[in-house]
Order: C-alpha cells, then structure tokens, then sequence
C-alpha cells in the first residue's frame, strides 16, 4: 500500500531540487534561475495531485490506517508546500530539519538516562545551555569562547557587533 508512484517521484524531484540549488551555490549563485524554479513547483504540485487521485480523502469510505496517514500527510504537504520548498528561494534555509532533530536529541537522552527532570528549572537550564552552543554552533562561532563570554558575564548574540 506504501508503494505509491507519486511519493517516489516526489522523493526525486526534492532531491533533483537540492542538487540544483547545490549547483547554483557552487556557481556563485544566491537563487535558482526562474525557470526552473517555476518547473519544480509545478512539478510538485503535479505529484501532489496524483497523489490525491491515488488517496481520496478517507471519510469518504471511512477508511482507516495507510490509507488515512497517506491522505494525511498530502493535506499537510499541499498546504505548507512553500515551506517544504523554501530551501528552493532561500538558500540560507536547509534541505533538512536534521540539525533541529539534533538539538533536541540530547534532552531525549538526558530524559531516558535519568527517567526525568529533576526540577523544571534544571530542565530550562539544561535546554538554555544546549539552546545557547546550538546557536553558536549555527553561526560557525567559537562554541569555547562562546561559553568563556557566557560565563564571564557577557552573552555573544547573532547579529551584534563584536568588539
């Protein structure tokens, strides 16, 4: 049931997407060229119409399951279809959400070691910390030095002149 045509292509053409992008970076680029920026999102929006022709919408059989998750997922796909392609016009955005499933890994983990927090405030302070080295980590920053400033009374921010 999982098998289905239109998700394999999709798979394809968010990576032919990505490569594309990835070119156009290597070539000094900051956007993709209209056109084929234009042919992805029609693309696109092609694929999700075959995918709701191959998953009608399950209230209508009362259908359960794959068949409801399938349709599911399509509803969110076709109406977040800017964000799922944003790294498409934006190249600073990410192919992937992997970095935020990293930041929150190792919470889950402290979570599972322990069993739990044992006070709200050490699980904020605990999640201020990771939040605080995620950022200097995303902004190429001296995660050491980062945390010698913190640590001395000064915060480093994105986006504030350093002196």
């Amino acid at each position: 049931m999982w098998n289905q045509g239109w998700a394999n292509d999709l798979a394809d053409l968010l990576i032919e997407a990505k490569i594309a992008v990835e070119e156009a970076i290597e070539g000094g680029g900051t956007t993709l060229d209209t056109a084929t920026l234009h042919s992805i999102r029609v693309r696109y929006g092609i694929l999700i119409a075959k995918g709701f022709t191959a998953n009608p919408d399950p209230t209508v059989g009362k259908r359960h399951g794959y068949a409801k998750k399938a349709y599911n997922l399509l509803v969110r796909l076709d109406a977040q279809r800017a964000d799922v392609l944003w790294f498409c016009s934006d190249f600073r955005a990410p192919f992937t959400n992997n970095q935020a499933e990293r930041d929150i890994r190792l919470v889950k983990l402290q979570q599972k070691i322990s069993g739990s927090w044992r006070t709200t405030a050490g699980a904020r302070d605990f999640c201020a910390i990771r939040s605080y080295i995620s950022t200097l980590k995303k902004n190429q920053h001296d995660v050491l030095g980062g945390l010698r400033l913190l640590f001395d009374g000064q915060v480093w921010l994105p986006g504030v002149a350093e002196t």
